[in-house]
């Protein structure tokens, strides 16, 4: 019996990479993609490690860049089918919105959103043909609830989300499931290495200066609470195996009840919680 063929974007590091190993381990054959040849060792090494070299082909692919997209079609030729996509390449902009220049918000939507439209656009060709597959996107929990200085991450989170429900709606009638994964906060780099501050807002003489220096506080002071990568990787393999799915996977701590807050509290009781909850590492400094 022919093998399942996952496509993984984003598996150079965190849950692209995570998951990339764990469906090998499923008996996948994965295609993990990655855009930065600097970060591609430590892909090779742990598929190496865990022993499932067999089972992934690494493929280089920025999803946005125009010409990247068109040879990731090309080689979506040579595959006989595509059971499984997982949208997954992303990063974190971080700012205050009167001080991002226009060119990183754009920057942000390139790879969060319409990159992960031009993926999906080359591979629905090749579900709809065989009736059935599915396309799991990584969202966040930023993509329910907004939060300072993170807007360029969170408006497309947002957008994806919508774009999510719409997708959905378009490919069920031809056994195509579309799932959006939202995890909380984890042991990623997304809050390290791919979060790229506007440079504006880490000027001393920036009227954010302040509050940026208090969201970096809490995201540090709370990373050691952050839960472990390999419970999304699970959960997104699990999706895999489900016959019925449901569009919304939320996962992480405490990020259920966070979402059914923000939908019955009036929000101005939700925004004071939220802002006090900000400044507890002032006061805690």
């Amino acid at each position: 019996m022919e093998k399942k063929k996952a496509i993984v974007t984003g598996a150079s590091s965190g849950f692209g990479l995570l998951t990339a190993i764990q469906l090998a381990k499923q008996g996948f054959d994965v295609v993990a993609t990655y855009r930065s040849k600097d970060k591609v060792a430590e892909l090779v090494t742990l598929v190496k490690e865990q022993g499932v070299r067999g089972n992934i082909e690494i493929f280089e692919l920025d999803v946005a860049l125009d010409s990247s997209i068109e040879s990731f079609r090309e080689f979506l030729g040579k595959l006989k089918r595509v059971d499984v996509l997982v949208n997954n390449a992303g990063f974190a902009g971080a700012g205050f919105v009167e001080e991002i220049p226009i060119r990183e918000y754009r920057s942000q939507f390139d790879t969060n959103v319409f990159g992960v439209i031009a993926v999906t656009q080359a591979v629905l060709p090749y579900m709809r043909k065989q009736i059935g597959g599915k396309i799991i996107n990584v969202s966040s929990i930023s993509g329910k609830i907004g939060f300072p200085g993170l807007s360029p991450y969170i408006a497309s989170k947002h957008a994806l989300e919508g774009w999510s429900e719409s997708l959905r709606l378009e490919v069920k009638p031809f056994g195509i499931d579309v799932v959006l994964i939202e995890p909380g906060s984890y042991q990623t780099n997304i809050w390290t290495s791919g979060k790229r501050i506007t440079e504006q807002s880490l000027q001393e003489q920036s009227p954010y200066f302040k509050t940026m220096n208090l969201l970096q506080s809490y995201i540090e002071k709370g990373s050691n609470q952050y839960g472990n990568p390999i419970d999304v990787a699970n959960l997104i393999v699990k999706v895999t195996q489900q016959n019925k799915t449901k569009l919304r996977y939320p996962i992480g701590k405490g990020v259920k009840a966070m979402i059914v807050m923000k939908n019955l509290l009036p929000w101005r009781l939700w925004e004071t919680i939220l802002l006090k909850q900000l400044h507890k590492s002032e006061n805690k400094a």
